[in-house]
């Protein structure tokens, strides 16, 4: 009996413990501003990956601040080399599994690798906060909250997927901007749709300093003004920094009904009707929502080429000649090497989703989820997804809300949050509390 009592008071103690650690160590907590980043990311250079000195910050002559349209700092810049399926076995261990998929499916497809540039910067508040943070950030409840941490990064030096994972959940993008965006879907004949086209505000008052106690990281409110069929429709989207006791609140309206309805199924694996179902929600922004489907390991850091300063795809193209059959016009995307890090996702037992695994990568300087691989209940690779990183360097902010999934078993794909020929993505101030109620939704949707 005495022995049981011990063993039991030496579990409660050794529990109490683990939930009252937090963050890292104030030693290495002290990498941060020396062989780190300020944000975590390695701060020397390795072969074509350059030393990371500071970021774009400056914008080029010929950028029209408010214009939500950035110019190419690197339009004078060729590729210097190609990689398709004839040469793609020399560069296999820095291509992600889905660029090496699409490779083997298209014998057409092809990445134009570039100079690496890191471009990645941040206001001082962000990188001030993150220091703070990496000592009392922790996760809970599974991974599937996070608290300690408000208007940084909040664990630069992560330990556990669930902290890298949250890392590209609050990812840094501004306080808030307003983006006019198209959502494009091509099918397996070649031929290209339009998903859907509005306005989207999305807000993220956990990076707001006049909000130290916010609860929230993210909120999305979009009214669609296309296709004809959907014009009018609005949806509201409010994540929290706790999942486990809140939850996403989500609610859509629809024009024919005259009514705004909550949305409890806006969420996990539900198909996107943004994306016409070519990808689920959770797939929005790469990865987007809550991780209690998932068990997420921290698999470590590799090279990797990945999409990277995007600038000429999201702000100079138009989609007659971006969307192509099969994939995009390789000339219009630009890839370049980068560290990423690896993180492995398993579908928990008794958990339900259409994947059974998920990888994502993360790229180092950023947080953001650059590309992830999708797979079925067979284990048989599904999607794939990139993101199209093109730092807003009047902010300075690293924007890739730009994003798009290769269906390897439909032959489709899609391209979600495509602007150069809607208007682009402006920083905002943040609407009132008024806003962002049901009621204006309605308000806003009418037609």
């Amino acid at each position: 009996m005495r022995f049981q009592q011990a063993l039991l008071i030496a579990v409660v103690a050794s529990a109490a413990s683990t939930l009252a650690q937090a963050g890292v160590s104030a030693e290495e907590a002290g990498k941060l501003g020396a062989s780190l980043t300020l944000v975590g990311a390695e701060k020397a250079g390795s072969g074509s990956i350059p030393e990371y000195t500071g970021g774009l910050t400056t914008a080029p002559a010929s950028f029209k601040p408010g214009s939500g349209l950035r110019p190419d700092p690197f339009a004078g810049e060729k590729p210097v080399m190609t990689i398709d399926a004839k040469n793609m076995g020399q560069y296999a261990g820095n291509l992600t599994e889905g660029a090496k998929a699409l490779m083997k499916k298209y014998p057409a497809y092809k990445i134009e690798v570039y100079p690496t540039h890191r471009t990645v910067a941040f206001p001082k508040f962000v990188t001030d906060n993150t220091k703070k943070c990496a000592s009392a950030a922790k996760t809970a409840n599974g991974g599937r909250s996070m608290e300690g941490c408000h208007a940084g990064f909040p664990f630069p030096i992560p330990k556990t997927g669930f902290e890298a994972m949250w890392n590209h959940l609050v990812r840094f993008n501004g306080v808030a901007n307003e983006v006019h965006y198209r959502n494009q879907t091509v099918d397996a004949s070649g031929r290209p749709t339009l998903s859907t086209e509005g306005v989207i505000v999305q807000e993220y008052p956990y990076w707001d300093m006049a909000k130290p106690n916010a609860d929230i990281y993210y909120k999305q409110r979009i009214n669609y003004t296309g296709p004809a069929r959907r014009s009018g429709e609005g949806m509201l989207i409010v994540d929290p920094l706790d999942y486990a006791t809140k939850d996403r609140r989500a609610w859509q309206y629809l024009p024919g009904q005259r009514r705004v309805k909550v949305g409890p199924d806006l969420a996990h694996d539900t198909p996107n009707p943004g994306t016409a179902g070519a990808t689920t929600f959770d797939d929005t922004f790469i990865f987007m929502g809550s991780m209690d489907r998932y068990d997420f390991k921290l698999v470590g850091k590799k090279e990797m080429f990945i999409p990277y300063n995007d600038y000429k795809m999201a702000y100079n193209s138009t989609s007659a000649e971006l969307l192509k059959p099969n994939f995009l016009n390789p000339d219009l995307v630009r890839w370049e090497k980068h560290r990423v890090w690896v993180v492995e996702a398993t579908l928990r037992e008794g958990k339900r989703h259409v994947y059974s695994k998920r990888t994502f990568y993360l790229d180092e300087d950023s947080w953001v989820a650059v590309a992830a691989e999708s797979y079925d209940a067979r284990g048989q690779l599904y999607r794939t997804g990139f993101a199209y990183v093109t730092p807003s360097y009047e902010v300075p902010a690293p924007d890739a809300d730009m994003h798009g999934f290769y269906d390897l078993i439909a032959g489709t794909y899609s391209l979600s949050g495509y602007t150069a020929e809607s208007g682009g993505v402006r920083y905002t101030k943040p609407l009132g509390d008024r806003e962002w109620t049901p009621e204006s939704l309605a308000g806003a949707g009418l037609r």
